[in-house]
């Protein structure tokens, strides 16, 4: 008595009506390329901000240079830096976010490809953009720790920028520059246990993961086991 053969299952075909909604689910991302637009004017302004500032130094220095504190130079330059940190940032959410929610950017093989773009998704680009914040908020709060070098009775007044600062101000400063901190270093714990259990050759974010176990040459003789396996 032969043995009844169970017929392979049919394939499934999805209807005209469900296909025209998902496809136009999908072609919706489109929807977020003038936000990236718009963030690419943010990024032109704030180079005009940055070489106005450059003017205003310059024309300070070249007017009144027996006035020209050293002080009043490292503040000028951190907010320059401070600038093109921010315009970091913004070059990172244009591009990052552009290839890994809107379309795929083809540059292969371009000496000016940013290295990190080769791995993008959504936990690097997070971490990335934890890291950066971090670096722009460790910027304001030297310029902060610069500008309360003479605090007295808990109160610094007619500071360089005009500002006026007080000990329990500098100190929520300090706390939300922490709380930055932390939460860089739990996204990328986050990011780390996504990917913590893995198998031989396994590749996350286009980098090869080392896995559990691995001795020097042990992947070597797996491929030449195989190898000769797939001879025999």
């Amino acid at each position: 008595m032969s043995a009844t053969k169970t017929p392979p299952p049919h394939p499934y075909r999805p209807t005209k009506s469900s296909a025209l909604i998902g496809y136009s689910i999908f072609a919706s991302r489109w929807l977020q390329a003038p936000l990236y637009l718009g963030l690419i004017v943010a990024q032109a302004i704030y180079v005009v901000v940055f070489m106005i500032e450059l003017w205003h130094l310059a024309e300070g220095v070249v007017a009144h240079p027996e006035k020209i504190e050293e002080a009043d130079i490292m503040l000028a330059v951190l907010g320059l830096i401070d600038v093109v940190m921010i315009a970091n940032l913004l070059i990172m959410v244009i591009i990052g976010g552009y290839e890994t929610f809107v379309s795929r950017i083809n540059v292969e093989g371009h000496p000016d490809q940013p290295e990190w773009l080769s791995h993008v998704n959504a936990n690097v680009l997070k971490v990335k953009l934890a890291m950066a914040i971090i670096g722009i908020s460790s910027i304001h709060l030297l310029k902060t720790f610069i500008e309360v070098g003479d605090m007295t009775d808990g109160v610094a007044t007619g500071t360089e920028t005009g500002q006026d600062y007080s000990s329990e101000g500098v100190m929520w400063q300090v706390i939300i520059h922490s709380v930055f901190i932390l939460s860089a270093l739990a996204l990328a714990w986050i990011d780390r246990m996504s990917y913590h259990k893995v198998t031989p050759h396994e590749v996350h974010d286009g980098i090869p993961v080392p896995y559990p176990d691995a001795r020097p040459g042990l992947d070597e003789r797996d491929d030449e086991l195989a190898s000769a396996t797939a001879r025999h």
